[in-house]
């Protein structure tokens, strides 16, 4: 019996229009968490330190773990380091996520003032070999700027911090549920 069977071939495009629905829960997830952080930034912002806290654990766990692994890529001794430091910030993130966040963005805050130094200091130093060097000695003092305004307002700066980050979830969810709905017509 001859029979020839009519398969479609499978494409990195089918299979990606087989798996829309990833993207789709992302999608919703990244838009739930926008609206979330942009109605409740402070709450918000406890609840990704807390979820940074728990990946610390996890990731202290599966290092402690691999302690016990003879094919272990990094020295025994370096890996209990690190697993006991993932495992201490990650209890500390969980049990006081208020503060985590409060570091990092005190963090950041030193991060952005270095960052401004550092870009008035370049643009000075190449004044002559372009134009526009006023633009990065501005974006360096608005960095500093910035920077000064999280050390001395840190609620503040955490709030602001998590309003941003809770608006381009919320856009980033819609970019990816738009792109679910296009993946799903190649499945």
């Amino acid at each position: 019996m001859n029979e020839t069977a009519q398969t479609t071939p499978v494409t990195p495009l089918s299979l990606l229009g087989r798996s829309w629905w990833v993207l789709l829960v992302y999608g919703l997830f990244a838009v739930i968490f926008g609206v979330v952080a942009l109605l409740h930034p402070l709450q918000a912002a406890a609840a990704l330190a807390w979820t940074i806290g728990i990946l610390a654990v996890a990731e202290g766990l599966v290092s402690l773990f691999a302690l016990f692994d003879k094919q272990v890529a990094v020295s025994k001794g370096w890996l209990l380091f690190y697993a006991l430091v993932s495992i201490a910030f990650g209890v500390l993130a969980v049990l006081n996520p208020v503060a985590t966040a409060a570091v990092l963005l005190m963090l950041l805050a030193a991060w952005l003032i270095v960052g401004g130094i550092f870009r008035i200091v370049f643009a000075i130093k190449v004044r002559k070999l372009i134009e526009g060097e006023w633009m990065i000695i501005l974006s360096g003092a608005l960095s500093i700027i910035l920077g000064i305004m999280f050390v001395a307002k840190p609620l503040a700066g955490v709030a602001v911090t998590t309003l941003w980050i809770g608006a381009l979830a919320l856009v980033y969810g819609v970019f990816q549920i738009v792109a679910a709905f296009k993946l799903r017509k190649f499945k």
